[in-house]
């Protein structure tokens, strides 16, 4: 439950849920007989407050309800957000403005809704071209979703073929939603070790290939931020067993207009627009997760499909048997498509690789100023994240979940920590291309000053953070003892006071 803000130490003052205020006779909400005929039917029994179970509050309490609670949370318009491998960039205000003139558009209206598909096509178009991709379908609606379309179409094509391969390989260093996407799809997987310089070597996939591998699924930058440099080799290797190369795209801002997946031998990818092209990310979505394919690839991309013939209006098709069906109704997240096209637009190629050198140079920069401070686990240059360890500071009693808490007193989101597996305390920032240097310092001289207090007042860290709304929580006993409603966390309190 939250704490009301508060200015210094936190206090602990919980703030109440609305029902909690209710006042019998404190709403004295009337509204004018003129008025009446204006309001919706649906909304006519809030007229009578008798006749609808409501917190009977007065507006003033109700404002400012809401409006402190909006306060206890922190996104990137706040300030920095340097989740790794989530790239929480910021969301121009542009996209959203322009995304948001399709709201009075019904899929009935045939020429506005030629003007919406005309738009997703040119979208498709862009991606493939940035992407060296052959064809696109824009409707999974986020990245784990796309991962799972391109799994499905992966296993229909070797089905196609009238062959049964039910293995795909997976690095150490790809994303944690891999596995599971390969799961749904009716897959079975089998991790493969990344080399010492923290890239995935061929000769390492080379000894895993048999002809029960269906795919590898690869991220590229991977997540210690590491360009796979053998890439071309893989693909290679793969292609000659009969198998495909699956890249997860959620690092695609990272060599946006630089290099392609397509020139590097995939077969087929997902591409998260909420990370590369400035849509909005994160609250469980809408997010989105075009999938895109070689020509080899193509006739099995979902349902409907955007289609336009020379002279007549743009339109949508399902006439595809080979199409693997239905990922999404209809559109996907249309909002978050045309987000992202008013994004590429307006960037330009231009514009799109200079976001992405300056997310590179910023993670690098970061890179440079920590490194003295935390252990580095890997020398090999990074792109746009980079991974530190509590190595050095665990000799002092510190780790990782430690200095991320303390982290929150100085007003920044703690970055990624404990991922990827594969290095032990992990923290993966990534401070993206939003970032100006006056914040990538603030940034680095709070972990420089919070390495430097697990050195002269260790004890001090435990405790952290302490000027947020709620303060540092008891998280095995919140795991243990879960409390899902306000009904039961009443209870637990009586509870408590009983004992």
């Amino acid at each position: 439950m939250p704490a009301r803000e508060s200015l210094g130490r936190s206090t602990a003052v919980l703030e109440p849920l609305l029902i909690a205020l209710n006042a019998p006779g404190r709403n004295k909400h009337i509204v004018p007989d003129p008025f009446k005929p204006c309001i919706p039917d649906e909304l006519t029994p809030f007229l009578n407050p008798d006749e609808v179970e409501l917190p009977d509050v007065a507006e003033v309490e109700t404002v400012r309800h809401f409006t402190r609670l909006s306060r206890l949370n922190f996104g990137v318009d706040q300030g920095m957000y340097p989740l790794g491998s989530c790239t929480m960039k910021y969301n121009p205000k542009i996209c959203e403005n322009i995304a948001e003139r399709i709201r009075n558009i019904h899929s009935s209206d045939k020429h506005p809704m030629h003007m919406v598909l005309r738009a997703l096509a040119a979208l498709q178009r862009y991606l493939e071209e940035i992407c060296g991709m052959d064809a696109c379908c824009l409707w999974p609606a986020a990245g784990a979703h796309g991962e799972l379309t391109g799994m499905l179409i992966i296993k229909k094509a070797i089905k196609t073929r009238g062959e049964d391969r039910s293995v795909v390989l997976i690095p150490d260093t790809a994303h944690g939603t891999n596995p599971a996407s390969c799961a749904i799809a009716g897959f079975t997987t089998r991790n493969i070790p990344s080399g010492p310089k923290g890239y995935l070597e061929a000769a390492t996939v080379k000894d895993h290939l048999d002809k029960d591998v269906a795919a590898l699924m690869i991220t590229n930058p991977n997540t210690l931020g590491i360009f796979e440099q053998e890439i071309g080799a893989i693909a290679e290797l793969l292609h000659a067993n009969g198998s495909y190369l699956y890249m997860d795209g959620a690092n695609l801002n990272a060599i946006l207009g630089v290099s392609r997946p397509g020139d590097m031998g995939v077969d087929c990818l997902h591409v998260n627009l909420h990370k590369t092209f400035g849509t909005p990310h994160g609250g469980g979505g809408p997010g989105g997760g075009p999938v895109l394919v070689q020509s080899e690839l193509e006739r099995f991309l979902p349902i409907p499909r955007i289609v336009h013939v020379p002279r007549e209006l743009f339109t949508l098709s399902y006439r595809f048997p080979d199409s693997i069906g239905m990922v999404h109704s209809t559109l996907g997240n249309v909002s978050v498509l045309l987000k992202a096209i008013v994004y590429i637009i307006r960037l330009g190629p231009k514009g799109l690789l200079e976001a992405s050198r300056a997310a590179v140079l910023n993670a690098n920069y970061l890179k440079a100023r920590l490194k003295d401070h935390f252990d580095l686990p890997y020398d090999t240059p990074t792109l746009h994240e980079f991974v530190l360890t509590d190595k050095r500071q665990k000799d002092n009693g510190i780790s990782t979940m430690d200095m991320a808490k303390a982290l929150m007193d100085f007003g920044f989101h703690p970055p990624t920590v404990y991922f990827p597996l594969v290095v032990g305390g992990a923290m993966m920032i990534e401070p993206t291309e939003t970032e100006p240097l006056s914040e990538l310092d603030r940034f680095a001289d709070a972990m420089i000053s919070i390495a430097q207090a697990a050195v002269d007042d260790p004890h001090t860290l435990h405790g952290k953070p302490e000027f947020t709304p709620v303060s540092r929580v008891d998280e095995v006993n919140a795991a243990r003892n879960l409390c899902l409603t306000w009904d039961m966390l009443e209870s637990n309190k009586r509870k408590a006071v009983s004992k």
